[in-house]
């Protein structure tokens, strides 16, 4: 597991008519109620007015939900120019406020210190140089901050890939669909061991790893100054 680990393969650019379909895919009601609910879950973590950016947001609905309360200040990050169109059109059909920007995480044009937390869902396994992005992460983060990173699992099992899209209850087509597309970004995905290793490498230099079915969840902390 190197910086540049994800040049073994490449899966297709998130532009046009795949983004449009991977958008599609993602707003099932099931899905839209776990963003709810990982919203409110974070929400009770953070004070009133606390700035987040997620990373790679795709359509924009977790961003939506956590700027619903305008009670955060919250940004937005995607390489794809597609995802940027329709995670702006997503969120002004919501109604709510979100700095929507287009650009490369290994390059992000904030400033340092800008963020109190910083997520990025299903993402981190296309980085083409994780350690990178990492490096950023930390850049923006503010001292006392967290960035959660939650990502698919290389020891997901084809059972847990399974009962993950029966929980999304799409068309038996888009499952298949999905199922495969799964099973192809699990050889991309990093395990506990290899993403510790990755994160050691970074600015971060640690982290605590939780697994549940598909899903990996990183967290790392920017240590408060004193």
């Amino acid at each position: 597991m190197s910086d540049t680990r994800q040049k073994r393969f490449k899966m297709p650019r998130m532009e046009g008519a795949i983004a449009q379909w991977y958008a599609r895919q993602r707003g099932s009601g099931p899905q839209m109620d776990a963003y709810r609910t990982r919203a409110e879950q974070i929400l009770r973590d953070l004070p009133s007015g606390a700035d987040v950016l997620e990373v790679a947001p795709g359509p924009g609905y977790f961003a939506i939900e956590l700027a619903r309360t305008g009670k955060l200040h919250v940004s937005t990050l995607d390489i794809s120019r597609t995802f940027v169109e329709i995670a702006t059109d997503n969120a002004r059909r919501a109604g709510v406020t979100i700095d929507i920007r287009h650009g490369n995480v290994e390059r992000m044009p904030f400033e340092a210190d800008s963020f109190d937390l910083i997520v990025c869902q299903a993402a981190f396994k296309n980085f083409e140089r994780p350690v990178s992005a990492l490096d950023e992460m930390h850049r923006v983060l503010r001292a006392g901050g967290t960035a959660l990173i939650e990502d698919m699992s290389r020891e997901a099992s084809a059972s847990d890939i399974d009962q993950e899209v029966r929980g999304m209850e799409l068309s038996r087509l888009n499952a298949f669909a999905t199922r495969s597309t799964l099973r192809m970004l699990r050889l991309r995905a990093a395990s506990r061991a290899q993403f510790e290793r990755l994160v050691s490498q970074s600015a971060f230099g640690g982290c605590v790893i939780a697994s549940e079915g598909i899903s990996m969840q990183v967290r790392l902390a920017k240590p408060a100054t004193h």
